[in-house]
């Protein structure tokens, strides 16, 4: 199994993360996504079916988009959310969510911040930071009941997926409420979990 990634795409962060935290042994490579796509690795570029990372390669399968890896990997080990259909509906739910949701404007909000040639005019940003608001603030609302991970009790794929780029809130300029900023903190208490920089280090 290999994994290629970049540090900082949080959509490759979740499914590092995962593969630290289930011990699953992988491959690792860095690929420079800021170089045109041409110039990117050939074995890359063989798997890539949409030039982005992450992408994964089990048994010679190429598997891509960073919540279909997840859905594959839970289903691979039975666990993590894949134990029954009704548990693994409810994480699929989240993980489309995610994509449409934080998973969208999120990113877009970081990347306006953080590197220029994707600067934001104002109204766009303005829209992008309501999606945001109202997207954590759901969030917030569903961990107001106290349990620990956003199925429940158990740790699962929906976790890893929510939480792609929120270790990255900073750089994004908008704030993580309370209810959440607890979750991320549980979630760094998992074994196999460091910062999205360290983590996805070469």
């Amino acid at each position: 199994m290999k994994l290629f990634a970049h540090p900082e795409s949080g959509h490759a962060f979740k499914v590092r993360f995962f593969l630290k935290a289930a011990k699953i042994d992988h491959d690792y490579e860095v690929v420079d996504i800021f170089q045109p796509c041409d110039a990117r690795p050939a074995e890359f570029r063989k798997h890539a079916r949409y030039h982005e990372v992450p992408v994964l390669v089990d048994d010679g399968q190429a598997y891509v988009q960073s919540n279909a890896i997840l859905m594959h990997l839970a289903k691979k080990t039975g666990e993590w959310g894949a134990e029954s259909p009704a548990q693994f509906t409810l994480c699929l739910e989240w993980l489309f969510w995610e994509a449409n949701k934080i998973g969208m404007c999120l990113p877009q909000l970081r990347a306006s911040e953080k590197f220029s040639a994707t600067k934001l005019d104002d109204g766009t940003r303005q829209w992008l930071l309501g999606r945001y608001t109202h997207d954590v603030c759901v969030l917030d609302r569903e961990f107001s009941d106290g349990r620990p991970f956003i199925t429940g009790q158990t740790l699962t794929i929906a976790d890893f997926s929510l939480c792609g780029y929120l270790y990255f809130a900073d750089q994004a300029r908008v704030t993580v409420p309370d209810n959440v900023a607890a979750w991320l903190e549980r979630l760094s208490q998992v074994p196999g979990w460091a910062h999205p920089y360290e983590l996805m280090a070469g």
